[in-house]
């Protein structure tokens, strides 16, 4: 998937928790996500925390929806992304979840967007 399919894509689907999301996808998202925070941090220094939080609103549902896809591609529930709350260890092993491979085949989420890229692609 690249990096404009993946935008779109999460942007598009900014409200849809289930099914599967292959890991270009979640990444992907992830940098937009990181490079907006950057920006409207950077452009505009003065802007109180408030504010800084009510311009990144609408990248939160985006990043949040694709965040449990890419849970449902390995296997795992959505609610598994609260073991990142856990102080210390939890962001590191949600981040390591997010890493790996998606499950081969069809999973209780829905068939592999893999396998659905390689039929259409």
């Amino acid at each position: 998937m690249s990096f404009t399919d993946a935008v779109r894509t999460c942007l598009t689907k900014y409200a849809t928790f289930s099914g599967r999301a292959r890991r270009a996808e979640y990444w992907w998202f992830s940098v937009v996500y990181v490079i907006a925070t950057l920006v409207i941090a950077g452009t505009s220094l003065a802007i109180e925390v408030p504010l800084l939080n009510i311009l990144l609103l609408p990248f939160v549902a985006p990043m949040l929806t694709v965040s449990v896809r890419r849970l449902h591609d390995t296997g795992k529930s959505g609610r598994r992304m609260l073991i990142a709350l856990i102080p210390a260890a939890g962001p590191i092993i949600y981040l390591v979840g997010m890493t790996r491979d998606g499950a081969p085949g069809a999973n209780q989420y829905g068939p592999s967007p893999k396998a659905v890229a390689h039929l259409v692609g």
